[in-house]
């Protein structure tokens, strides 16, 4: 697609390239900035065959001269973590067709971040143009920040919210200075969850950078292709994901490593950047009581504090993050419905669902295993 405006539509991240793509995602030039806005996280998706057409993510990224936002054409709705399965079904039962979709996002990735890199407005314009050029039903831009949402709003998107569990570091020097903040109840039974971890002779490895091997990488995807296939059926990303990732963006990867007996048992992948600690993926190759909130949620808690990170988001889903010390937020979606009966159903639906997820955060954070008055 091509306009006045020179917007285009690119088959793949590397059309792009890094140079242009990150100067309009990192305009600032930081040193670690958000890492799944960066064209090396795209890029190792796309070519590792994870994201691509032939999985049903299409590459139709939408570059103009002031701004970049990353687009898929789409025919499913996997790999989002915002369902609209039941719009789908509605919309065919009407006689339409919901597929192809554009999809603004990070494939695979629930986490909140930039998706209008450049300017927001022309691109928000430029898309909903593009929706009709190539087809689409529709147009989907998940996990955008509230501003980008707000923005989306102002320009007749319709809006959607969503939760999750983040951990706040107020600036804390160590993990018992935390679960100090808790009350006794939960202090004791998080204290409790560790020491059973410890107790079975558990030990980790915190590797990021060049301590990233390819041996490391192998025994993590077995774990990841072990629990994924048990709790998805099909895990996404391929193994050349991995080593794509670990040649980009070794700097700001994580990987928690678990050892038993000399052995490697579970591992967790977290990025960092923005002062934001992101939890991805874990697998483990054998159960133990509480190993999953050890590799994941504590230990990736002792990493942000020793770094001074001001936040932990841990994915999507899971309340069980609450008693952990993980407090519920809005996350945020914008949609573009061209059948306009579905528009007017669509829209009165998510008036009463942004009510609904409102209430369901004030009586989550009621909850918080904090001491009162925190």
């Amino acid at each position: 697609m091509t306009a006045q405006n020179s917007a285009k539509l690119i088959t793949s991240a590397a059309e792009i390239g890094a140079a242009r793509w990150n100067a309009l995602a990192n305009p600032s030039g930081a040193p670690e900035p958000h890492p799944f806005t960066s064209y090396e996280f795209f890029a190792a998706l796309e070519e590792s065959g994870s994201a691509c057409a032939k999985t049903g993510w299409q590459p139709a990224h939408l570059l103009m001269d002031d701004g970049l936002m990353p687009l898929y054409l789409k025919s499913h709705s996997y790999g989002e973590y915002v369902f609209d399965h039941a719009w789908a079904e509605a919309l065919e039962r009407a006689g339409g067709d919901y597929y192809p979709k554009l999809q603004c996002a990070v494939p695979f990735t629930p986490v909140t971040g930039k998706r209008l890199l450049g300017n927001a407005a022309a691109l928000l314009k430029t898309a909903a143009g593009a929706m009709k050029q190539v087809g689409a039903s529709s147009l989907h831009i998940t996990f955008l920040t509230r501003e980008e949402w707000q923005a989306a709003g102002d320009a007749g998107y319709l809006l959607r919210t969503g939760q999750q569990f983040h951990w706040e570091n107020p600036g804390y020097t160590s993990f018992d200075q935390f679960l100090g903040e808790l009350s006794s109840a939960k202090r004791k039974n998080l204290r409790k969850e560790r020491a059973s971890v410890r107790d079975a002779g558990v030990t980790f490895e915190w590797l990021t950078g060049t301590d990233i091997t390819e041996a490391h990488w192998d025994l993590f995807f077995e774990f990841y292709m072990d629990t994924g296939g048990r709790k998805w059926g099909t895990p996404y990303l391929t193994r050349e994901f991995f080593s794509r990732l670990s040649q980009g963006l070794a700097h700001q990867t994580l990987l928690v490593m678990a050892k038993k007996d000399g052995r490697h048992i579970a591992g967790a992948l977290n990025l960092f950047g923005d002062g934001v600690l992101f939890g991805r993926n874990w697998g483990a190759g054998e159960y133990l009581p509480f190993l999953h909130f050890e590799t994941c949620y504590y230990q990736a808690i002792d990493f942000a504090i020793a770094r001074g990170l001001k936040r932990v988001e841990a994915g999507a889903q899971g309340e069980h993050k609450l008693l952990r010390g993980y407090l519920p937020v809005e996350t945020y979606s914008a949609h573009v419905i061209a059948h306009p009966g579905l528009a007017r159903a669509v829209d009165n639906f998510l008036a009463a669902e942004r009510a609904a997820v409102a209430e369901h955060i004030t009586d989550l954070a009621a909850h918080a295993p904090f001491k009162k008055g925190k």
